[in-house]
């Protein structure tokens, strides 16, 4: 009957999924993937029955906060607070088990199986071992980049119904579902000090919570007291079958017997009360309910195809992706630095070829701009200490020749103008100061 029930409710609900989403994701990639998940979780639940509750808060907190991307996994850093560090998930656990997890599926395909998957495929396992529904789930989800426990927001024990509903309605479900889902309830787990109100000061009226059994009242009251405050004991959500997931649930609420608020809301909210009813007489409507309703958040705004990552750590950002702050983080990331040298240098070109690309680009930018401002620098830079001491002898005495020096005759035909001592002794001298530079 649960097999029907899982493929009637995929027949269903995988239309409204991400094509990219299947089941069998990994079979080609990572078979036994599953495989091992199952036997993780298998292990730790015949030891603690309590891992399924655990699983199930875990997958929940992840999903309504940034979708189902494994966001709620991150450790905080110094520099920044990751959702673990809000307050509604100070009392969420099962993180080990994750890690535990991821390190045999890593071990068996790297970098292959995302840890919002593996969420998913714990969850889903512990449910069954918890005597739920047996339900096959669509997987490809991707890792997100982002955890800020400034964006948790969740929905608190001691909402009213209508207060709860606009929770779920922009994820996708309606109240049918958010009464399903809460029936997960079933094998929860409270602390005294989120019902201190109800068994004692309900609403500052200095008495119990009328709508609760008095004698259940009565008993949870001498619980909490006996720990004196030393403590904070733990309290079963379900006092019947605290640890099977079936309808037992909501058969507690109809009598009085419903321990948060939110749940004791659920049998005397007018539109609510009919379907605990319906779940509460009718255990496998309730389970093809559950089903319906845990595929429907397990597909809450997940990541697929290329966007997100595959964590190698579920604790931290794979090492590309702690500098990104988009969802959508693609695998060509490497091209973006090719890309600036393409478009910058035509614009920039006039400042930065002088400062960066002319020692690169210089054999093929400079030909065509520089050539004319570094062919003069360089020629005098080389040419004139050589050649300098060559044209000069030309050109200059060509300008001097006049005085007659290079016919070295002045000694003979300087008779003539003997008459003019006073010119020929300038010319004289002019002779002998020419000489030197020649």
């Amino acid at each position: 009957m649960e097999l029907k029930i899982s493929l009637l409710v995929l027949c269903c609900i995988l239309p409204a999924i991400s094509s990219q989403l299947r089941v069998g994701f990994y079979s080609q990639t990572c078979p036994q993937a599953e495989a091992i998940v199952r036997s993780v979780v298998q292990n730790r639940f015949k030891t603690d029955r309590s891992i399924t509750a655990a699983l199930l808060r875990l997958h929940f907190h992840d999903c309504f906060v940034r979708g189902c991307d494994a966001s709620v996994l991150i450790d905080s850093t110094p520099t920044s607070s990751s959702e673990k560090e809000a307050g509604p998930n100070f009392s969420v656990r099962g993180y080990d088990l994750i890690d535990e997890i991821k390190k045999q599926v890593e071990a068996a395909c790297p970098s292959t199986v995302s840890c919002s998957d593996v969420v998913a495929l714990a969850t889903r396992d512990s449910v069954a071992l918890a005597g739920g529904p047996t339900y096959s789930i669509p997987t490809g989800r991707r890792d997100g980049l982002i955890s800020d426990a400034a964006e948790v927001d969740l929905p608190g024990p001691s909402l009213n119904i209508e207060d709860a509903l606009p929770f779920f309605t922009p994820k996708g479900m309606n109240l049918n579902d958010m009464v399903a889902l809460l029936g997960a309830h079933t094998i929860g787990i409270t602390h005294c000090s989120f019902i201190g109100d109800r068994l004692n000061n309900f609403e500052g009226t200095g008495q119990p919570d009328s709508s609760m059994d008095p004698a259940l009242v009565s008993r949870l009251a001498r619980v909490c007291q006996a720990a004196g405050g030393s403590t904070d004991p733990p309290i079963f959500l379900d006092q019947n079958t605290s640890f099977v997931l079936d309808n037992e649930f909501y058969s507690q609420v109809i009598k009085k017997r419903g321990i948060l608020q939110i749940d004791a809301n659920l049998g005397a909210h007018r539109p609510s009360a009919p379907i605990v009813a319906k779940f509460a007489s009718n255990g496998d409507l309730f389970k093809q309910n559950f089903v319906n309703a845990m595929l429907k958040m397990a597909n809450v705004e997940v990541l697929v195809g290329n966007a997100g990552e595959i964590r190698k750590n579920c604790r931290v950002f794979n090492p590309k992706s702690t500098t990104s702050k988009s969802g959508p983080f693609k695998t060509p990331p490497g091209k973006s630095p090719s890309k600036p040298p393409k478009k910058s240098p035509p614009v920039k070109a006039p400042v930065t070829p002088p400062k960066k690309s002319p020692p690169r680009k210089a054999p093929s930018t400079p030909p065509k701009k520089p050539p004319p401002v570094k062919i003069p620098v360089t020629p005098p830079k080389k040419s004139p200490p050589r050649k300098a001491p060559v044209t000069p002898p030309k050109k200059s005495p060509p300008r001097k020749a006049p005085s007659t020096p290079p016919k070295k005759s002045s000694g003979k035909k300087p008779i003539p103008p003997r008459k003019k001592k006073s010119g020929s002794k300038k010319r004289r001298q002019s002779k002998k100061a020419g000489q030197p530079n020649n």
